[in-house]
């Protein structure tokens, strides 16, 4: 019993002596400063349109599609939402990544087991030397808990646990991503839908245009007014203009496919809203954030940070790996030749050890991997600096597209409405025999060109305020982060 107490007492001392002397080594993880410029562009970061404005800090809603008032896309977001198999993969790994972190911190607790075993066995006759003696096989039984303590005084488990925690902090953020992705990609085949509808309207007033003046040609042809040749440049024109078609038509079926496969349905099971770009309202604030700011609201940004985190940890698991570890093992048993006398007291049996390992030569294999660890954290770093430029540049880019979208609107309208004016006054003359075919085709051809353009650059700009919530991190962030 004395010996026991004088064990148990012993092994307190030395669980005392180890965390006394605990530390953790490796750097402590330090986020990166915010950057220090002010502004996206050189010009400073003001939207000066007559149909939208900057709101700076302005929050951004996590359903940012929203803003564009569209019932039926806010319906189709959530089919996406809910059956993307594409996030539902990502939400599983971030899943598997937290279950990682809680297996990991488990190795911190002492390692109980309970073991069992049975067995017979016959010593030799040369065991005790040149004797009689002899012990005849016997069969024995022994049943009991046993413990295992690692004592984690260099921290290098408690920075493995740092480092896992990172790696699920990054694949949150990949996570959040991969949300922020499908959201804009509906968002942008949705457009694409939108766009090639009102294309192919414009192109069937067109051809309905060219027909009337198939019709009105042979008419002016039967009086003596025109010729064959003019009856067969307004037929070459219809065709030119039917050749415009099959392309648009493609592009509204891609757009249409791409949209089921992004809700998570086959192409043909899926029926999608009856879109047009009229139900779509451009919003009038749009908001932005200061640099220093966007670097805590864009997930790829944060998910760059996790990286470097995550590495930087690693710096401490390989630089724990160049000190002693001590490993503390008990067990306590029940020992006996017979079944009937497990769980005697007379059959108590145990065992209390310490184990510790020191590196001493290896090669060199630990300092190459702590010297690997630091180089990876470079990496890390450069890769973060990297990204957060990116932003910068996409947010920047937009600013000048939405700026240069809404000069491009004005332009192309007023050349709409000098191209209607012309087509009148041509269309007049015409009627008067003052000018020919040709010169009506023209300023058709004038009028339809700048109808196409308008409504390109009209969708442009909405797929380009799209992009602007999408650069600014679309209030994708997970709550928890």
């Amino acid at each position: 019993m004395h010996s026991t107490h004088h064990s148990m007492k012993l092994l307190t001392s030395l669980i005392l002596t180890a965390f006394l002397s605990a530390c953790t080594v490796g750097p402590n993880f330090v986020a990166p400063q915010s950057p220090s410029t002010k502004n996206f562009t050189r010009e400073g970061d003001q939207l000066n349109t007559d149909s939208q404005h900057i709101v700076m800090d302005k929050q951004i809603e996590s359903n940012w599609w929203s803003v564009f008032q569209s019932q039926q896309l806010n319906d189709v977001m959530q089919q996406a939402l809910a059956g993307n198999h594409n996030l539902a993969s990502m939400q599983a790994t971030l899943s598997e990544a937290q279950a990682q972190v809680d297996a990991a911190s488990g190795a911190l607790d002492p390692q109980v087991s309970l073991g069992a075993s049975a067995g017979r066995q016959k010593y030799g006759k040369s065991l005790f030397g040149p004797s009689d003696f002899h012990i005849s096989p016997f069969t024995y039984y022994s049943v009991g808990p046993q413990v295992s303590y690692l004592l984690d005084f260099a921290g290098g488990k408690r920075r493995g646990i740092e480092q896992q925690k990172a790696l699920a902090q990054y694949q949150m953020y990949e996570t959040d991503a991969a949300k922020l992705s499908l959201t804009g990609n509906v968002v942008s085949q949705v457009m694409g839908i939108t766009s090639a509808k009102a294309q192919i309207s414009v192109i069937e007033q067109i051809i309905a245009d060219d027909q009337k003046n198939i019709a009105l040609i042979q008419t002016a042809k039967s009086i003596g007014s025109a010729t064959q040749p003019d009856v067969l440049s307004a037929q070459s024109q219809l065709a030119v203009d039917q050749a415009l078609l099959p392309p648009l038509q493609q592009q509204l079926s891609a757009a249409t496919h791409a949209l089921a496969v992004l809700v998570g349905q086959a192409p043909a099971d899926w029926h999608e809203p009856n879109f047009t770009f009229t139900e779509f309202h451009l919003p009038a604030e749009l908001p932005l954030s200061l640099p220093s700011e966007l670097v805590r609201n864009r997930p790829d940004i944060m998910a760059a940070e996790s990286q470097l985190h995550a590495a930087s940890a690693a710096i401490g698991v390989a630089t724990a790996n160049l000190y002693p570890s001590l490993t503390l093992n008990a067990n306590m048993t029940q020992q006996a030749l017979t079944p009937a006398k497990l769980f005697d007291i007379s059959s108590n049996a145990w065992a209390l050890a310490g184990g510790l390992s020191a590196p001493l030569f290896n090669g060199g294999t630990l300092q190459a991997q702590k010297h690997a660890a630091e180089d990876a954290y470079q990496g890390a770093l450069a890769n973060y600096q990297q990204v957060v430029l990116q932003s910068f540049g996409q947010v920047a880019d937009v600013l000048k597209a939405l700026e240069h979208d809404d000069q491009q609107i004005k332009a192309q309208q007023h050349a709409l409405d000098t191209a209607q004016s012309t087509l009148k006054l041509v269309q007049t003359s015409y009627q008067l025999g003052n000018i020919g075919v040709p010169q009506v085709l023209d300023a058709q051809r004038q009028y339809h060109k700048a109808a196409l353009s308008i409504v390109k650059t009209k969708v442009q700009q909405y797929q380009d305020t799209a992009l602007l919530y999408l650069a600014l991190g679309g209030g994708a962030l997970s709550k928890n982060s």
